[in-house]
């Protein structure tokens, strides 16, 4: 992620800024913030009646994300096939666990591709 993350120097698109893991203690409770990363989990246990737990890595540690039944049905594909996500949502602290409620889910896996081009 760290590759990915805004350059003023650079000509090819990056996302916006991202919260990195590491300074999700930053914001309150209840704050809207951005976090983009790697997708590296996926949960939709039975007994969650409909939730998806995601999990999301960037260069600076793991984001977990809870998408409720209505958001996933909104951005069904890009839980399903994303590889790399950028989520808005709020900040939610419980148990000494910090969660993401997603409120807008984006699929930035192109910018993998990206990353392949640039290298060569």
């Amino acid at each position: 992620m760290q590759l990915l993350r805004p350059n003023p120097a650079d000509n090819w698109p990056r996302p916006p800024d991202a919260l990195p893991a590491n300074r999700l203690d930053d914001p309150p409770e209840g704050a809207r913030i951005t976090v983009a990363g790697l997708v590296i989990l996926r949960q939709r246990p039975g007994t969650a009646k409909g939730v998806i737990f995601v999990t999301l890595e960037d260069e600076t540690g793991i984001v977990n994300v809870i998408v409720w039944r209505k958001m996933y049905e909104r951005f069904r594909r890009a839980v399903i096939a994303g590889r790399m996500l950028r989520v808005t949502g709020r900040l939610q602290r419980a148990h000494s666990v910090t969660h993401v409620i997603a409120e807008e889910i984006e699929d930035i896996s192109e910018m993998l591709d990206l990353l392949l081009t640039e290298d060569g």
